[in-house]
């Protein structure tokens, strides 16, 4: 079989492609046999979420890890965080999920951790399964000298949610109406283990998982992807909502007013909620949107330590420096006590728990964050030719500004500062932009900075 176009599959921190031509049940099965020899392994979890393609993706890369020699722990339909969860949890010595996260039905791919849930990224072992897994011969069958691994079922459900629940103190909780939009992806499971033993009142949208994703691609970060979710928490007057991606490791957080709120200043209530639980501590941040976080953490006596953006890096940084949390303005949260990696599911937990304490709304919490420091969000342009763009920047501020270049390019002035930097999986340049309280500076500097950029928009 002509695996030439699956090359173009494997990313930066993933692998992720349409199916059949990008992906298929031949490269699964091959990478099945390398997973388990590039990590001797002896017991792998492996986990899909909601994608038709799903389940026959996971039986070839489960026959290609048993044909080597390796044991599968089998936790069937679940969340990505489920899988690292899992793979600590069983002391597997590698997990894989089986997922697109929010790219659109026809795509499918693969997320991969060794031991303890490290990451498996183009600079630790991910480039080396592609060029083994599309060189060589594979015969199906198992290994010469090698017993044949068996599959086994694990639930892990129960276990999981226990230790979601351990973050918080349920002594504070108050009955909050909370909307809840899973996306026809794989959130609406815990959710329902959840609602049993929390005191809210869930407003379910969409939690029956679907693989032809009926009300949408469950990718909350898009604009229009949004209004669902807004109308019912204004309708059902809730007192917040949230909505998930695809595999859940990203939550997005609606205010009571229905009002969306950027992942940026999420960062900063977490790292106020775990610096008042651990003074002192390391806040991890990455280099897009700062101003807000340097503040919340300064004020609190913690330590922030910006790292470049993406999830091996940021779990790479986040072990260095013993961090006990991490948090990106694009919504991914890192725990260090959930093996430092992201989840869905705690952000939004955690920022409940914070709500029934303070007595406070959610926009309460952050409004004044956003009026102190207002911000772009993330714009995206198509472009053809993305260093040319970082390169026509750096011409036209050079020795204007204070300038970074740990993720693209960053300059910083007395009242606003940006960040420039190229995507790792997709053609396309991504701006944000942020003031010191001047939200008429901010769009006009985003303009300024787009017709820099060029290109189509995402």
């Amino acid at each position: 079989m002509d695996l030439t176009k699956c090359r173009s599959a494997f990313k930066a921190y993933d692998l992720r492609g349409k199916v059949p031509d990008e992906l298929n049940e031949e490269l699964a099965y091959r990478i099945g046999r390398v997973f388990a020899n590039l990590l001797s392994a002896k017991k792998v979890v492996l986990g899909r979420d909601a994608r038709l393609s799903g389940e026959s993706i996971q039986n070839a890369l489960a026959q290609g890890l048993t044909d080597a020699g390796c044991s599968v722990l089998d936790i069937g339909l679940c969340g990505t965080e489920m899988v690292y969860f899992a793979t600590a949890f069983l002391q597997a010595d590698g997990g894989v999920m089986v997922t697109a996260s929010h790219n659109p039905k026809e795509y499918n791919g693969m997320k991969f951790v060794r031991e303890g849930s490290r990451p498996i990224s183009s600079d630790t072992g991910l480039m080396e399964i592609a060029d083994r897994a599309l060189s060589g011969s594979f015969t199906r069958g198992a290994e010469k000298g090698r017993k044949k691994g068996l599959v086994d079922k694990v639930d892990v459900m129960g276990d999981y949610i226990g230790h979601l629940l351990s973050y918080i103190d349920p002594g504070v909780l108050k009955p909050l109406k909370i909307v809840a939009n899973a996306g026809n992806g794989c959130a609406g499971a815990p959710l329902e283990q959840l609602e049993k033993r929390l005191p809210f009142k869930f407003v379910k949208l969409h939690s029956q998982p679907d693989g032809n994703f009926p009300n949408g691609v469950p990718n909350p970060i898009l604009p229009q992807n949004r209004a669902e979710t807004a109308a019912a928490v204004k309708r059902e007057k809730a007192d917040l909502g949230v909505a998930w991606d695809g595999d859940y490791d990203r939550c997005f957080l609606f205010d009571e007013n229905g009002e969306f709120i950027e992942g940026y200043y999420i960062v900063g209530i977490l790292a106020e909620a775990f610096l008042r639980k651990t003074p002192g501590a390391r806040i991890i941040h990455d280099p897009r949107l700062i101003w807000n976080t340097l503040e919340t953490v300064r004020k609190l006596g913690g330590e922030a330590v910006e790292c470049k953006s993406g999830h091996a890096f940021i779990k790479e940084k986040m072990r260095q420096v013993d961090a006990v949390y991490g948090g990106e303005m694009s919504a991914h949260h890192y725990f260090k006590d959930f093996t430092y990696c992201d989840s869905g599911m705690l952000p939004w937990l955690l920022i409940t728990e914070l709500l029934c304490a303070s007595g406070k709304s959610l926009s309460e919490m952050v409004n004044e964050c956003i009026a102190k420091f207002p911000c772009s969000g993330e714009v995206n342009r198509r472009v053809k030719d993305g260093p040319g763009v970082i390169a026509r920047i750096k011409e036209k501020y050079a020795g204007l500004g204070k300038v970074e270049e740990v993720d693209g390019i960053s300059l910083e002035f007395d009242k606003w500062r940006f960040n420039v930097r190229i995507s790792n999986t997709e053609p396309v340049v991504r701006l944000n932009l942020e003031t010191r309280g001047d939200r008429a500076l901010m769009e006009e500097k985003t303009a300024e900075l787009l017709a820099v950029i060029g290109g189509d928009p995402e």
